[in-house]
């Protein structure tokens, strides 16, 4: 059976507009061509005034480098959402149990449901989060989920993001940047908002704080600092949310409480919402050698006087071989089939799997299990037999660092050419908030877009940009 062809978000197989897009579709052609190059440029140019940018690590010319914008839509239909929305729901509920659980009595692995062998060796996994409940019991304040389809209209989970999810704040400036330069096309077509999402996160955060909190908590983002490649993201979160923005060297324990400097004296945070990695967090539990972080954090955070968002610990969700079984941990939790499947995936640590994806390496996706934002990934169809050869070497040393998925037909989505409209394969990040009031599901998220003809890689890190996300209010 052939593969079916790349679902267009925006067309159907005939050509015809799907009604997600009429709308839009509408306006379009009533548009002149050079106007709305006019209008790319101009969009280029407040990326360029307001700063959206982020660092590329590893190369030569390492800079801020400019996020690629495009100025068509990614649209999705209400009554689709609301069927997105829960098979999200769904998985983010298992993810949460799922950390407790691995903290805790660890019955998913009594019960043979999950190998024992994917967390003992996984260094994500925290023994000092053994036993200790985050307060109001939540470990994934903030998840991203990476969803795809493919020859269907189906979508598919491609990735958890349960440890540190970015790009929300593009998500929110490309939905200020279209509303700027088209605003009349927002009086046409009802688009779900998306700019109450710092107010959001700020009230979910509170609720999580712990319990010698006041009635207003006080929440801090803890950043790396200026030459870390989300930092935008961190600097405009803390502004729109109305929270400090803090380095490691603005905070300290004093009185059993992480404190911050201002300059009236000390002020305890009840809630740090944290951009630094777990072997950053404390240099008296982890990494010795840490300045980004906050000796004794840890201590006090157990003795349950701050939150962390997200929990130390979470970035087992991420790991890419747990993904792998993430059907069954969301049946195991909740008793009900997953309403967003998995692609499929070869664990090359099985040995029958692992020959399979040696024998099928020019046709597979191979990515490294702790892996991230597209790096030390082989995309088989797309690798020279060099590349193919290399990282054969690397998959027959190594074969639990790896996971093997077949190559995605990614839909596509058009974007504005100086030619006209053009397909370019995409995928989508919905951003979810959990507290013990709830699950808060943005509608929409950060569409991202290879901008390349025929690449399948959105990551901005790799040449990819970002659309608005639509989601219709009907």
């Amino acid at each position: 059976m052939s593969e079916p062809a790349n679902f267009d978000e925006m067309s159907g197989p005939d050509g015809t507009i799907r009604p997600a897009y009429k709308g839009y579709h509408d306006w379009l052609s009533e548009q002149d061509g050079s106007w709305m190059r006019r209008k790319s440029f101009e969009a280029e140019s407040l990326f360029r005034r307001t700063g959206i940018t982020f660092n590329v690590y590893g190369q030569e010319d390492a800079e801020e480098r400019l996020i690629p914008f495009d100025i068509v839509p990614r649209i999705i239909g209400g009554g689709e959402w609301r069927r997105l929305s829960r098979g999200i729901e769904q998985r983010v509920h298992a993810l949460n149990a799922f950390m407790h659980d691995l903290y805790h009595r660890q019955e998913i692995i009594r019960s043979g449901r999950l190998p024992e062998r994917l967390f003992r060796s996984n260094t994500a996994w925290l023994s000092q989060m053994v036993g200790f409940t985050p307060p109001g019991g939540i470990y994934n304040h903030i998840v991203g989920i990476d969803l795809v389809r493919t020859g269907t209209d189906e979508f598919m989970v491609l990735e958890d993001n349960a440890r540190t999810p970015s790009g929300v704040s593009y998500m929110l400036e490309n939905r200020e940047t279209m509303m700027a330069m088209f605003p009349e096309l927002f009086s046409r077509v009802k688009v779900q908002p998306v700019s109450n999402y710092p107010r959001r996160l700020a009230t979910s955060l509170a609720a999580c704080a712990p319990a010698c909190a006041g009635e207003h908590p006080t929440v801090a983002v803890l950043t790396p600092g200026i030459y870390n490649s989300a930092y935008f993201e961190h600097a405009f979160l803390a502004d729109q949310m109305g929270a400090e923005l803090v380095e490691g060297s603005d905070l300290r324990v004093v009185d059993g409480r992480v404190q911050m400097r201002t300059t009236r004296g000390f002020k305890p945070i009840d809630v740090l919402y944290r951009r630094v990695d777990d072997d950053f967090l404390d240099p008296l539990t982890f990494n010795p050698d840490s300045v980004l972080g906050v000796p004794g954090i840890m201590d006090v955070y157990r003795a349950g006087k701050i939150t962390i968002a997200n929990a130390p610990g979470t970035g087992v969700a991420d790991d890419k071989a747990i993904y792998s079984f993430m059907p069954e941990i969301v049946e195991f939790y909740t008793g009900e089939k997953p309403l967003l499947p998995n692609v499929e995936t070869h664990r090359c640590a099985d040995p029958d799997s692992l020959k399979y994806v040696l024998d099928n390496l020019e046709e597979l996706v191979v990515k490294e299990v702790h892996g991230s934002g597209g790096y030390g990934m082989l995309i088989g169809p797309t690798s020279s037999k060099k590349e193919i050869r290399a990282f054969r070497a690397k998959l027959e040393a190594k074969p639990e660092n790896y996971i093997a998925q077949p190559t995605l037909a990614l839909s596509t989505c058009p974007i504005f050419t100086r030619k006209g409209l053009a397909p370019r394969h995409v995928d989508l990040r919905p951003f979810v908030l959990m507290s013990p009031k709830g699950i808060d599901i943005t509608p929409g998220g950060l569409t991202r877009v290879a901008m390349k003809k025929g690449s399948l890689v959105v990551n901005s890190s790799q040449g990819g940009g970002t659309k608005d996300s639509w989601v219709l209010d009907d």
